[in-house]
């Protein structure tokens, strides 16, 4: 794997793809779940097709990057929040103000700036996304395991 060309899915990307080819939404509606507007999303969603059909043609590997990921279960659930311990917030115990335990599947425990490689400790609850470089002033993004 390590000697693949990649090709890199940004996180809204690749929430496109699970809106539209996993749930089964219309242009309009995954538009509106992702909060963004109708033409965003065809570019977003047109972008990550080209992605993912270049990966299966010319046998490259997909990387996931743009921020924490949360992850659905196997059932669907999860990010959506439907159901016992299915994530954000909506099992017991893991309301708002109550104390969610750690970043979810796929949190970082540091942010790294693109730019010049700096890297701080990951705040808890704040996107990597939304932290800037101390350095260059560059928003950073988190590291993940690989």
């Amino acid at each position: 794997m390590r000697e693949l060309q990649e090709e890199i899915l940004t996180l809204d990307e690749v929430e496109a793809l699970r809106l539209t080819d996993i749930e089964g939404l219309d242009q309009e509606s995954a538009s509106q779940k992702m909060g963004v507007a109708r033409i965003t999303y065809l570019k977003i969603i047109h972008s990550a097709h080209k992605k993912v059909a270049r990966a299966l043609i010319y046998g490259k590997s997909i990387q996931m990057k743009g921020g924490d990921i949360i992850m659905p279960n196997l059932d669907g659930t999860g990010p959506q929040g439907q159901g016992p311990m299915t994530g954000r917030g909506a099992g017991r115990g893991m309301g708002r103000g109550q104390n969610a335990q750690g970043p979810r599947a796929g949190g970082s425990a540091e942010c790294t700036c693109p730019s010049c490689g700096e890297k701080v400790a990951h705040t808890r609850g704040v996107p990597c996304s939304q932290t800037k470089c101390p350095k260059c002033d560059t928003p950073m993004r988190g590291v993940f395991c690989k």
